[in-house]
């Protein structure tokens, strides 16, 4: 009997539609769960040897590692693992790969992060509501050109986001230059976090999820934005504190904001955020392009082949704790 890989929250469908699986026929049994892991029953799930997980959908505690108890990998979709307990995997020797060498989101995050820029900028929230309502309003918008950008963190994503800014939309770009880093990367000057926040037209966030960055933009610091500043999180939630940005946003100093991430998801039916017509919301989607899900079921179907043969390379594999 081959070792069953349980292949979880393929939501779209896009998963379960890659010819990949094929190369692992011969070696593997192959289940898609179409329903919660929280509602199988556990007979169901105690020959599941291995676990593919798409991004944070699902929560990877020591519950439900309880209910798996054959389990030796699991093969993670993108580059973190926020909602796995390390702890209690490397408890029970459960390996844990990651998806980083995936390459579509390098322009899909981007894309969505300009998209937001222009659509805050030039009102489209307002537009779209009054149009909608039958109205032809008079509304005056903002363009890029010639603005300036502050980018906090300019690695993957942020970099592309200020070459884009720079070269598309002749957009004057700084970067948050943290203590003890180089107050120039590449072509890019960077500032103190302050400093940045004060003079900067738009500012847009492309930092991890870390204590230092937990929390980074507080009351405090939204409050020092310069009047009619646009801020754009399509990194993650947690980053902002958001009861302090539905205040800035609603008594200033910001104009509007564009948000693909939130401080819990889904986002609350009763967020005030909802109701504010100068902000653009979208439901985590920088990510959920159709060449991001391609990516994930070519690399987890490479990594598991690597893993049967003994090659699988350390750098893909989460440390021990």
């Amino acid at each position: 009997m081959k070792p069953l890989l349980l292949i979880l929250d393929d939501w779209e469908g896009l998963i379960a539609k890659s010819p990949v699986w094929g190369q692992l026929e011969e070696f593997v049994d192959i289940k898609f769960l179409p329903v919660p892991i929280a509602t199988v029953l556990d007979d169901e799930l105690s020959s599941v040897v291995f676990l593919m997980a798409i991004r944070e959908r699902t929560a990877l505690t020591e519950q439900v590692f309880a209910r798996l108890p054959k389990l030796k990998l699991i093969l993670q979709t993108g580059g973190h693992a926020y909602h796995i307990d390390q702890q209690a995997a490397q408890k029970r020797c459960i390996a844990i790969t990651l998806g980083r060498r995936i390459k579509a989101p390098l322009a899909s995050v981007p894309e969505l992060t300009m998209a937001m820029m222009l659509g805050v900028m030039h009102l489209l929230p307002q537009a779209q509501q009054a149009m909608r309502s039958g109205e032809w309003p008079l509304l005056t918008g903002r363009t890029l050109n010639g603005r300036k950008l502050g980018i906090l963190g300019l690695g993957r994503h942020g970099s592309r986001v200020a070459h884009i800014a720079k070269t598309a939309f002749n957009m004057d770009v700084v970067a948050w230059a943290r203590p003890g880093a180089a107050a120039k990367t590449g072509d890019i000057p960077g500032l103190p976090l302050d400093e940045l926040l004060r003079t900067c037209d738009v500012v847009s966030i492309h930092l991890r999820l870390s204590p230092e960055s937990t929390g980074l933009l507080d009351a405090q610091r939204l409050q020092m934005m310069k009047p009619g500043a646009v801020l754009i999180n399509t990194s993650r939630g947690a980053i902002i504190n958001e009861e302090a940005l539905i205040s800035a946003l609603t008594r200033g100093p910001l104009a509007g904001a564009g948000l693909d991430v939130f401080t819990h998801e889904p986002l609350a039916v009763n967020s005030p955020l909802r109701s504010l017509n100068n902000v653009v919301l979208t439901p985590h989607i920088g990510w959920t392009v159709e060449e991001v899900f391609v990516e994930f079921a070519e690399i987890a179907c490479t990594q598991l082949l690597q893993y049967l043969q003994g090659n699988l390379p350390a750098s893909e594999v989460l440390p021990p704790l």
